[in-house]
């Protein structure tokens, strides 16, 4: 029975936070899907939460649904922004997706605090510095 599902594995697709930009009031940061794949991407549904403990308390935010119809190959496409103050949660990307009619998912998670300076690198498509989990 499970031996019988396809092995649907993701490959080529990647979750990014990346810096936009910095003025006196701080860091501006958003969440992007990057295909890296030659082939689009289909009906893709993406559940975003953070979850952790912060000050003792354990913390939960809002669980956000994103469809985007359709990413092309070796592009990417905005999530939403993100506030550093949840960068000391987990920060969990569940992502879905079709390629003709066969589906994918993979969870994402960026774990607490890896979403630091020391981690930034030059993310491929986009071409700003950012975090990214392929």
């Amino acid at each position: 029975m499970i031996k019988d599902l396809p092995d649907n594995t993701v490959q080529d697709i990647a979750i990014a936070v990346a810096l936009e930009g910095e003025n006196v009031e701080g860091k501006t940061w958003y969440v992007y899907l990057i295909n890296l794949k030659n082939e689009a991407i289909e009906n893709v549904l993406i559940t975003a939460k953070g979850y952790g403990e912060k000050n003792g308390e354990q913390v939960k935010t809002s669980t956000l649904r994103h469809m985007i119809p359709n990413v092309q190959p070796n592009s990417f496409a905005l999530i939403e922004p993100i506030d550093e103050e949840t960068f000391g949660l987990s920060n969990e990307y569940w992502l879905s997706y079709y390629i003709g009619k066969n589906i994918f998912d993979k969870k994402f998670i960026f774990l607490p605090e890896s979403i630091v300076d020391m981690n930034l690198i030059k993310l491929p498509v986009i071409n700003k510095p950012g975090v990214m989990i392929k």
